[in-house]
């Protein structure tokens, strides 16, 4: 009998741990990609504060570069918590970007710094919501959970500074 109880065990075991791993793995690939992002805003946000044509546009930079960084922070902090190996740099899609913006100047910058704020802010808020519906780690769904109302305001004030860019152009 005990021999059986203990295959029980083992069948119990085997049929939950590939679930229990893939839980984890989604929720890795979340703060692995979520740490890819925040360095990137952090890294585009310093280029867009040294090349904005635009005052509004450098304190948004600058607003974005203290809000992802500290949001980062906080993912490393939690990470460290559960050996989760995240990126220490930027990936290849990110850094085309960069070196894509760091060639503009003037309002040409400011149009496609926005641009590709409202595109990443979309994208991020898509990966968060999805985070904190379904992840399975409580400490990564709440960062989720926490950061999303700073990302929706993000994207309104990328969205609003664009707009606003847009009449102005418009109207001259």
């Amino acid at each position: 009998m005990k021999g059986f109880s203990e295959l029980i065990v083992v069948l119990f075991t085997a049929a939950f741990l590939p679930n229990a791993q893939a839980a984890e793995s989604a929720d890795q690939k979340f703060a692995a990609k979520a740490a890819q992002d925040n360095m990137a805003e952090v890294e585009l946000a310093e280029l867009a504060r040294n090349q904005a044509s635009q005052d509004p546009v450098r304190q948004y930079a600058e607003r974005l570069h203290n809000d992802h960084q500290q949001a980062n922070e906080k993912l490393k902090s939690i990470a460290q918590q559960k050996n989760i190996n995240l990126p220490t740099s930027t990936d290849a899609k990110h850094q085309k970007e960069r070196d894509k913006l760091a060639k503009k100047q003037g309002a040409d910058f400011d149009k496609d710094y926005l641009d590709a704020m409202i595109k990443e802010h979309k994208a991020d808020i898509k990966e968060f919501e999805k985070e904190a519906k379904n992840g399975k780690d409580p400490d990564l769904k709440a960062f989720a959970t926490q950061a999303l109302p700073t990302l929706r305001e993000h994207l309104k004030q990328a969205q609003d500074l664009h707009s606003r860019k847009a009449a102005k152009k418009a109207a001259s």
